[in-house]
């Protein structure tokens, strides 16, 4: 079997296999805790990354050898990637290497350094039969020399024990780079093309590695929305002008989104309650009285929109970018359709980086704009709302105000 072994003096990448207990603390770790180290090519680009996923499948030969102080360097076994966690259980061959922890086996970590350079360590937050996902929790390497010393372990199972509340918490591992606010392009697509297509197509050149540097979000790539938007604008005072609108969601209950804007814009702020408990008739009632705000309400309109988030594996912002066909309800010829692209939020226990995240941001419009130029759609980017376009609705057809709930 041909292995993959790291050549000397460069760095190298292994996948550290453990008891679960050192990610969880349910059993503090013992002086001397097995670990098993798999040698694998690398699976993040050159440099420093953030987010790492591993597929099991693509590793191909490689050896796993036990590692620590009672581990013996002839203790090692010849592996083949897709046959490393069938079930999402260690193969009987991984497990032998560590059998004191061989009932709650887990691939702990991704590790890449040197000895002369110290060790990145990225710990696993999801794990799979088929792959497993890894966040960068090291800001420095640690734990300089021979990689089989684990001396990079403890610090790194301290980082990831100070973060255990964002990283051991299914799909609980994200924050905001800009707390509160909304950053948004969008293209105005006219006339109105096949959104499916469109979003499937996209999908799949992501997934084939076209976009650079971005992988599909992990286990959350693609979305399905379909959806009624009863949207009202706030006309004063001044520092609240926007709009507030309600959701129905699948309890019998609202969500009630607010934006504040004077004029379309790249950024604006937005705040989102879940919760509700609302009727229709009573929308307009709740916005005078809890908000306290002057508005006009606007037509109620149905939006269908699909999603494809996608995350950057150097940074780890996720963005995403939906298609939409937006009509009114009673006058479903008054149409809008859109793609947006817009930042989601950030999967980092680290602090993020707004710098990188606009930097990014316009590459990513840059890519976007060829794929719908490709596609003979319009590419000019703007900020124009739902908001804009219901109010500009009204204005060609003022019969249409009828439609709009009482308030």
């Amino acid at each position: 079997m041909s292995e993959y072994t790291p050549a000397a003096g460069t760095d190298g990448a292994w996948l550290a296999v453990g008891g679960i207990h050192l990610l969880n603390g349910t059993t503090p770790p013992r002086a001397t805790e097995p670990v098993a180290l798999v040698a694998v090519p690398a699976q993040h680009p050159d440099g420093v990354a953030n987010t790492v996923v591993v597929n099991w499948a693509d590793l191909g030969a490689c050896r796993a050898r036990a590692a620590g102080s009672r581990a013996s360097s002839e203790t090692t076994a010849d592996l083949t990637g897709a046959e490393l966690f069938p079930h999402a259980v260690a193969c009987k061959d991984l497990a032998a290497l560590v059998p004191d922890s061989a009932s709650a086996l887990v691939p702990l970590a991704y590790v890449t350094g040197s000895p002369e350079s110290g060790y990145h360590v990225y710990t696993q937050v999801r794990f799979l039969a088929e792959d497993a996902c890894f966040v960068r929790v090291t800001t420095e390497p640690v734990g300089p020399g021979p990689v089989e010393a684990l001396g990079w372990l403890a610090p790194a199972l301290a980082e990831h024990a100070r973060h255990a509340l964002f990283l051991n918490n299914h799909q609980r591992y994200y924050r905001k780079c800009f707390p509160g606010q909304e950053l948004e392009y969008k293209y105005t697509l006219d006339p109105a093309p096949d959104i499916w297509t469109l979003t499937v197509e996209l999908n799949r050149r992501i997934h084939a590695g076209e976009l650079t540097g971005f992988i599909p979000e992990y286990r959350d790539e693609f979305q399905a929305w379909d959806y009624e938007n009863h949207l009202f604008e706030v006309t004063g005072p001044e520092p609240e002008v926007g709009y507030v609108s309600f959701i129905p969601t699948t309890d019998g209950k609202q969500l009630m989104k607010r934006k504040w804007y004077a004029e379309d814009t790249f950024s604006r702020r937005e705040q989102h309650t879940y919760g509700l408990d609302l009727e229709p008739d009573k929308y307009g009632h709740y916005i005078r009285t809890e908000l306290g705000v002057e508005i006009r309400p606007l037509p109620p309109f149905r939006r269908v929109r699909y999603d494809v988030n996608f995350e950057s594996v150097r940074t780890g912002h996720v963005y995403g970018i939906f298609f939409d066909h937006c009509s009114l309800y009673g006058a479903q010829d008054v149409v809008l359709s859109q793609c947006e692209l817009e930042y989601l939020r950030t999967r980092s226990p680290l602090e993020p980086d707004e710098a990188a995240a606009l930097a990014e941001f316009e590459v990513l419009a840059t890519w976007l704009e060829g794929y719908l130029t490709e596609h003979g759609l319009p590419a000019e980017r703007s900020f124009y709302s739902k908001r804009t376009f219901l109010k500009d609705a009204v204005a060609r057809r003022p019969e249409l105000a009828r439609l709009a709930d009482p308030c």
